[in-house]
């Protein structure tokens, strides 16, 4: 352990993750929701996965906004209606979090892809 680092659950290399977080605005007042948080581990951005038909594409258009530690990505996927999730970090500290159900993962090429919407 190195110093600063205090003895816990592994929250110190966790800590260290950083992830993409874009948060998309509408300003069209008839959209029931008007803002998607996109998050995406930061050595997925760019990449495109596919499988079969199924293709993932983690473009920067969408995904790109500013990096940020999974703890700071988790607090504006707990406050929006709709959250697109990418990469290994994201997806499972969501389902720590509760906001998404392990059988609700879906996977392309081994990347787990979840998405939340609040109704």
């Amino acid at each position: 352990m190195s110093r600063g680092e205090s003895p816990g659950l592994g929250e110190g290399s966790e800590s260290r993750i950083m992830v993409y977080v874009k948060i998309h605005v509408t300003t069209d007042i008839s959209q029931d929701f008007r803002e998607v948080v996109a998050i995406c581990d930061e050595e997925l951005l760019g990449k495109k996965f596919q499988e079969g038909d199924v293709v993932l594409h983690l473009n920067e258009e969408f995904f790109k906004g500013f990096l940020a530690t999974l703890d700071e990505a988790m607090h504006h996927a707990r406050n929006a209606p709709i959250v697109v999730l990418a990469g290994e970090a994201s997806v499972d500290r969501a389902v720590k979090e509760g906001l998404v159900h392990p059988d609700a993962i879906l996977r392309v090429c081994g990347v787990p892809y979840a998405q939340v919407i609040r109704l």
